[in-house]
């Protein structure tokens, strides 16, 4: 069970076939691949791609791109945190506006954690 490199064979068989042109580079990590993952090179690509939890460079680029820009906002929300925390040592009272600003800061601290969360289920 455990040493079986391919498919069971498929009731009335297979009809379809893809044809897949490489580099030789991409041919050596793709083989590479496959030995690491103990099995072929056509199973690695069909389980590769036919797997639910598929990430492509461009929805990882997304991500960071995104955690990219919630790191400026929240670089911009500390500056509001600071100038607060001035105002409130220097007149002694904690300004009302304080609250949205806390509010903010909650919110992309939330978002920063699901972009995390999507990283790293990738």
């Amino acid at each position: 069970m455990f040493g079986r490199q391919r498919r069971a064979n498929a009731e009335g068989g297979r009809e379809k076939r893809y044809w897949v042109y490489v580099t030789p580079e991409e041919d050596a990590q793709l083989r590479a691949r496959a030995v690491v993952a103990d099995v072929t090179v056509p199973r690695l690509l069909f389980e590769s791609a036919v797997n639910a939890n598929i990430e492509t460079t461009t929805d990882r680029k997304k991500v960071i791109a995104e955690l990219f820009t919630l790191t400026r906002l929240m670089a911009n929300v500390s500056n509001n945190v600071n100038q607060l925390a001035r105002y409130a040592n220097t007149e002694g009272k904690f300004p009302e506006e304080a609250h949205a600003v806390v509010e903010e800061y909650r919110a992309l601290a939330g978002k920063v954690e699901r972009a995390i969360d999507r990283l790293a289920a990738s």
